[in-house]
């Protein structure tokens, strides 16, 4: 295993990899510095964890504007390898980078939830731009660089991408929303020494749909035991229609006795229940 290694979603230069090394930054391991290395999607993240080829994985699971990332939330639900080491929540600088000036500008490139993210600030000073769907910022930096200065290219991307394809900035924090940020777990595999303070758990259980109520003696047990519920999700189980999986986001606050009998409660009420881990929130 490459014991100092953290993958994350590459390439250099995308939110994940600025928000990846602000963390092995910040969080100085007991081993010293770790090495990041990029991965071409989600998915190739997490496997590289579960086979021990990396040490963790660092990826996004939720943006406050576009809401959860499905295939983080779906591998994590199947896998019985993977824990949540860390959570770390990243604000998103969008930066709309060039090499021709912004009257010059044709065609924007991005990933789909950049521009998605700029939509009113792009229709307000550029109408006539085509919007281009990449598969990453970085991606869109690489293209705009690529192509002669005439052609009128632009991307929205992090500062750094454009300076690793010698862009220049056009504009900044061109997101419609300042309160933008983005979800980031550090994900390990389940035996891990768990970091301190353990602020938040994450649960996934799978409740049976066909009896009313399920869902709300579910809730009952935590709110009866004063522990506070952050965040809610639901995903197809993947099983029949309308069988579902959901994942809930508590605080631990009320206690580790309190915890641990409400997950036996809930435990008792479901299909099955998976817990992920107790892990400290770090506010970038």
């Amino acid at each position: 295993m490459e014991d100092r290694v953290m993958g994350y979603l590459g390439p250099a230069g995308t939110h994940s990899e600025a928000a990846a090394r602000w963390l092995e930054a910040h969080v100085r391991r007991a081993d010293g510095a770790w090495r990041l290395q990029p991965f071409a999607d989600i998915d190739e993240v997490l496997h590289a964890v579960e086979t021990g080829e990396v040490a963790s994985g660092f990826v996004p699971v939720e943006n406050s504007l576009e809401g959860a990332i499905h295939v983080t939330l779906d591998t994590l639900a199947r896998s019985e390898a993977l824990v949540v080491a860390r959570e770390v929540i990243w604000p998103v600088h969008n930066e709309l980078m060039a090499r021709c000036d912004a009257g010059a500008v044709r065609r924007i490139y991005s990933h789909a939830q950049p521009i998605s993210q700029c939509r009113a600030y792009l229709a307000a000073h550029f109408p006539q731009a085509e919007l281009v769907e990449v598969a990453s910022t970085a991606r869109a930096a690489k293209l705009v660089a690529a192509a002669p200065p005439e052609e009128g290219l632009a991307a929205i991307c992090t500062a750094r991408a454009g300076e690793l394809y010698g862009l220049s900035p056009l504009a900044h924090e061109i997101q419609d929303s300042m309160a933008n940020c983005t979800r980031f777990f550090e994900v390990v595999r389940r035996g891990t020494p768990p970091a301190a303070p353990q602020e938040k758990l994450l649960i996934i259980c799978q409740l049976d749909g066909s009896r009313a109520g399920s869902l709300v003696n579910v809730l009952q047990e935590f709110a009866v035991r004063g522990i506070n519920m952050t965040r809610i999700e639901s995903r197809p189980a993947r099983t029949r229609l309308g069988d579902y999986i959901f994942f809930f986001d508590l605080e631990t606050a009320a206690g580790e006795a309190c915890i641990e009998a409400a997950l036996a409660a809930v435990r008792a009420k479901c299909s099955w229940l998976k817990n992920l881990g107790a892990f400290p929130v770090l506010q970038a």
